[in-house]
């Protein structure tokens, strides 16, 4: 069996656990993480170039490590995706190339190294596939081929899903995921924030990064303590200085 053939059995396998086609993100994910030497994985989708929408994580730890790179706004999965191109950041790399992001990642999870991957065919430029590493493996071990491989095999395999799948007024099942309505979530917060201070969407992200950073906290809880009303406008206006 080649390893889009045992890609296609893992996915298959993880059906038991991860039933329904609104959790087929986290079924890929599962698979890469089981199929490559890596101690995780994440798929994110963006839907607009600065909209980056984290789908699903082959374990808890995965989904925290994706949801860190949207928080502080960097990681090699922006750069993969802006670059059309693999990225391999050891530890190192991660320090020099990411500080923020590299901080909180060795903070809150065991990765010491990323690997980013575009998805391919008719997913390429809207996609990007994660992997991490914790010692004592390195983003060195991965063979360049079978990353490859599997990446191609996955977006294959969500395209395929994406024609096939019965879509909703909202979409396709898979924005139903957790993750996905999680990151709803940001960008209801961020309209919200925008309208109640006076900002620009770009602006009114920056000042929720920005207490999300502040408070070790995920972007994502910030903006649902906004919506809750448990985080009020004054409070992130006071937090960041603005004044307003």
């Amino acid at each position: 069996m080649d390893l889009t053939q045992e890609f296609a059995a893992r996915v298959t396998a993880a059906e038991q656990d991860l039933p329904g086609p609104e959790l087929l993100p986290e079924r890929l994910a599962r698979a890469c993480a089981e199929l490559l030497p890596v101690a995780g994985a994440g798929l994110s989708v963006y839907f607009s170039a600065d909209r980056r929408l984290p789908l699903g994580g082959s374990d808890p730890t995965a989904g925290i490590a994706e949801r860190l790179q949207f928080t502080v706004g960097e990681g090699p999965c922006l750069s993969a995706h802006s670059l059309g191109s693999p990225v391999f950041a050891d530890e190192e790399e991660l320090r020099t190339r990411w500080p923020v992001f590299h901080d909180q990642l060795v903070t809150r999870t065991p990765f010491r190294g990323v690997i980013s991957l575009p998805l391919q065919g008719g997913l390429q430029g809207i996609g990007a596939l994660d992997l991490f590493v914790t010692p004592p493996g390195s983003v060195r071990d991965m063979s360049l081929f079978d990353t490859i491989t599997v990446t191609t095999a996955l977006s294959a395999t969500f395209a395929a899903a994406m024609d096939q799948e019965p879509r909703t007024e909202s979409g396709p099942a898979w924005l139903d995921a957790p993750a996905a309505g999680r990151r709803a979530l940001v960008w209801q917060a961020v309209g919200f924030v925008s309208v109640g201070l006076e900002l620009d969407s770009t602006d009114a992200l920056s000042l929720l990064r920005a207490h999300a950073y502040g408070s070790d906290r995920d972007l994502d809880e910030v903006a649902q303590a906004v919506l809750e009303e448990q985080l009020s406008m004054a409070e992130l206006s006071e937090a960041a200085g603005t004044g307003n």
